[in-house]
């Protein structure tokens, strides 16, 4: 297991300057962004997919700070109703497979997409009630459609070799552990987890019995290391479902918060314990969404707290035990 960081707060700077900031506080795996909304500040997938010169020069960038790529990331929307939008985030998606297999990085972080309630509609909906009925309706439809779209784009997925790891999102149609399951027995083995706590956390999930769910059916394919406080004062009067704006911090029932600063170190070290038990090891990768900090202060901050919590070495035999 090693800490990693999604680059995208670093977006501003050249690729190089980033990669020997984050070498420089101890990271050894970069998320790199490569469409949807992460963007691609640091590659240019379109170039990487044709170019052999730049994946090279990736490479070269890569091995000269010693880092990892755990994956590459692009959330977006490819169930969207708008077919321009559906086919923008589709062609993203299929590409950064393509890009995944070319680079021999074995996984792309995504989001689930979320369909519109009925043929005919519009915009998304995210359906939180069965009731009325006509919103147990809509959801059997999303479904319907997702397991169309997502079958399709599982199978190409296994061609390349590639895993999906989807983020448990709100406004998604998958945003909690049973969904991840449910659209998994729908595809292959190739769909399951981006498994990053912060939405759990202010949705009453149980962040280590979701690992355990999930690990025992091996879904879960990535990991982000990302906190959210529920600051109860709010929640209180309002709930979580909060739509106060991110930037009015004050006021929302809940803040995405740098690692440690949601939950304590002993918290996190029985996140990587857990993990641990369901064999993962591969990147802990950080996401900075922290408004009550710049994005360097809140990257050194987690990396110094999982430094703390991590193992470096594999288990030893159980000698106590014999």
């Amino acid at each position: 297991m090693d800490i990693g960081v999604l680059t995208v707060p670093l977006g501003g700077e050249p690729r190089t300057d980033a990669f020997e900031y984050l070498a420089g506080i101890g990271v050894d795996a970069v998320e790199l962004g490569v469409g949807g909304w992460p963007g691609e500040d640091h590659v240019d997938r379109e170039r990487l997919l044709g170019d052999a010169e730049a994946r090279e020069s990736l490479r070269a960038d890569l091995d000269e700070y010693g880092l990892r790529v755990s994956a590459f990331a692009t959330h977006n929307n490819p169930l969207h109703p708008d077919d321009d939008r559906a086919a923008e985030a589709d062609r993203e998606l299929r590409e950064a497979v393509e890009l995944a297999d070319e680079f021999g990085v074995g996984t792309v972080t995504c989001f689930s997409g979320l369909p519109a309630g009925g043929p005919n509609d519009e915009v998304p909906n995210w359906v939180t009630a069965p009731w009325p009925t006509e919103h147990a309706d809509a959801e059997a439809y999303q479904w319907e459609v997702a397991e169309d779209y997502w079958s399709d784009l599982a199978a190409h997925a296994d061609h390349h070799g590639v895993d999906l790891a989807i983020e448990m999102h709100p406004n998604m149609l998958v945003y909690e552990p049973h969904g991840m399951l449910r659209l998994r027995d729908l595809t292959n083995e190739r769909v399951g987890a981006n498994f990053d706590p912060s939405h759990l956390y202010w949705q009453g999930v149980d962040v280590t019995e979701a690992i355990r769910v999930l690990g025992e059916r091996d879904a879960i394919h990535h990991v982000h290391a990302k906190d959210t406080k529920v600051y109860e004062s709010n929640a209180r009067e309002k709930g979580v479902l909060d739509t106060t704006d991110y930037a009015d911090g004050a006021n929302r029932s809940w803040l995405f918060r740098s690692v440690g600063y949601g939950h304590g170190e002993e918290h996190w070290k029985d996140v990587v314990s857990t993990l641990r038990m369901v064999d993962y090891d591969g990147a802990l990768s950080i996401e900075h969404e922290d408004a009550l900090t710049s994005s360097r202060e809140g990257l050194e901050k987690a990396v110094d707290l999982l430094d703390r919590a991590i193992f470096e070495t594999t288990p030893g035999e159980a000698y106590w035990a014999e």
